[in-house]
């Protein structure tokens, strides 16, 4: 069975079924009346104090699965609210996402008392929502252990890429068996929609929105559909859902290879490296020719290490940046210095069952056989030569291989129209969405948009500085727009432990793709 294309028309806006008025939307004068012109699905949510943090609000609401049949089949969608801290000064809500696909907006905001600065803690309820399909939302399910017997992402042959296309899409069909009609659902219009029915529901006419990764594809496509509806939006760290298949495979490599240069750079300069002084690349190939080989075994555990692990091992460490833990890594690899940790698997949650089930609707990423694969994987090694690609552009690519008739949300350029000025951030050196990636962005939607540039490195910016910080609050508090141009100094990652992020396991690379 395949998902059918489903059309987001200017019509849905004017649905009239209403489940409810919602916990924010009681009161009468100018208030209701603008409610009552804001038509569209909405529900009661009852709110309760979160098991984790009692002094977050915790809820569900129904949610169609369809929303071009929304008085039909309907899901749980989780959410979460952490109340503005002075409710004299509230100026309203940021909804806030984690990204992924996967990432838990929950989650998001149960942390947020630590991520985000008392000021904006004052004036905001942040709303975290669980997109669905995902965490506390309805989830996807998918048979227990199955894509451990997933064939290899970069198959010697055409048999293997065959192979790896059926398994595809008989696991996706497995997947939708267990998960029933949401499976075929999960793509980021339909969360898009969700978002714009919960502000409803908490009776908001505008909202303000914080996305970090591949969330900033909901806030990109919230604004194109909702810009009227957006107070002030931030996108940090940006997707680019304009990008085909080789756009997107090589600026991922691209990205990768960036970030590798930025170690071996920061070794150089750095006595407390455990590589420093020696020949950082020199080392790194031949650690991998020893991979290769069979020769190499993880320092910790002694098992037997691929090269495809220790590049894993090396990409994840680029997210914080946690330089030092990757050069003692190496350095034990080598038999220099002593054991660290074990290795163990490196990507657990790029080869979680969420990844293809949200990226196939949203990305069509179409690969006709293996000769074509072949092209793909060796253009991306030429750009990547040490890193020999991205370890999410070879997940990307192979999780939805056979599955190119999914894609319900295909890539296309932005196009915002009605929305503010939105504040884009992005890392000179990000690993992930790469910087090429915001800048795009920005040349698409220049008049909508303005980018932030942070000259640093690693994944994520609101909270690298002094500068991206104050830039932003500056922003979402007063609608303080920076200059064009505007850039923040980099800011060197402390040399033992890299960056001690309060959010940094949620925009790790074990659960972000973007």
């Amino acid at each position: 069975m395949r998902p059918r294309m489903r059309a987001f028309t200017v019509a849905m806006a004017a649905v009239t079924l209403v489940a409810g008025t919602g916990t924010g939307a009681a009161g009468a004068g100018p208030r209701a009346q603008e409610r009552d012109r804001d038509r569209g699905y909405r529900a009661d949510i009852t709110w309760v104090p979160c098991p984790e943090a009692a002094d977050v609000e915790c809820g569900t609401v129904p949610m169609p699965v369809d929303w071009a049949d929304p008085g039909g089949e309907t899901f749980t969608l989780a959410l979460a609210r952490r109340p503005a801290t002075v409710p004299a000064e509230r100026e309203g809500v940021l909804f806030v996402n984690i990204g992924g696909p996967g990432g838990s907006g929950v989650d998001f905001a149960l942390v947020a008392d630590r991520y985000f600065s008392p000021q904006v803690r004052q004036r905001f309820d942040i709303v975290g929502i669980d997109p669905r399909g995902i965490a506390r939302s309805t989830e996807v399910a998918c048979p227990p252990g199955r894509l451990d017997q997933r064939p290899s992402l970069t198959p010697a042959n055409q048999a293997g890429f065959a192979r790896l296309a059926r398994f595809n899409r008989q696991f996706a069909a497995e997947c939708r068996a267990l998960t029933g009609p949401l499976y075929d659902h999960v793509d980021t219009r339909s969360v898009v929609e969700d978002m714009d029915a919960v502000r409803r529901s908490l009776g908001e006419r505008t909202i303000s929105y914080f996305g970090l990764s591949y969330s900033t594809l909901i806030g990109q496509q919230y604004a194109e559909r909702y810009g009227h509806r957006v107070r002030a939006m931030v996108l940090d760290s940006v997707m680019d859902h304009s990008l085909g298949t080789r756009g997107f495979v090589e600026t991922e490599a691209a990205a990768a290879e960036d970030s590798f240069r930025e170690f071996v750079a920061w070794c150089g300069r750095t006595e407390s490296c455990t590589l420093h002084g020696r020949d950082v690349p020199r080392l790194w190939h031949s650690l991998l020719r020893r991979a290769d080989r069979g020769e190499l075994s993880d320092p910790g555990s002694g098992t037997p290490v691929t090269a495809r692990q220790v590049r894993d091992r090396a990409f994840a460490d680029f997210y914080g940046p946690t330089w030092s833990s990757l050069a003692d890594f190496l350095s034990a690899l080598d038999g220099s210095t002593a054991p660290t940790k074990p290795t163990g698997e490196a990507d657990p949650y790029l080869k979680a069952h969420l990844f293809p089930a949200v990226f196939c609707l949203d990305w069509s990423m179409p690969v006709r056989d293996h000769r074509e694969l072949t092209t793909l994987t060796g253009r991306a090694a030429r750009v990547a030569p040490a890193m020999g690609g991205s370890p999410l552009a070879t997940e990307a690519v192979g999780s939805c291989v056979g599955r190119s008739g999914d894609t319900v949300n295909p890539q296309q350029r932005l196009r915002i129209t009605t929305a503010p000025t939105i504040l884009l951030l992005n890392a000179r050196h990000d690993p992930s969405t790469a910087y090429e990636w915001a800048a795009n962005v920005h040349r698409q939607a220049r008049d909508a948009t303005v980018l932030l540039t942070y000259e640093g490195w690693g994944h994520g910016v609101y909270d690298r500085s002094a500068c991206t910080r104050n830039t932003t609050d500056a922003y979402l508090l007063d609608l303080t727009v920076p200059r064009a141009g505007t850039r923040c100094a980099a800011v060197e990652p402390a040399a033992a432990t890299g960056r001690p992020a309060p959010v940094e396991s949620l925009v790790s690379p074990l659960r972000s793709v973007g």
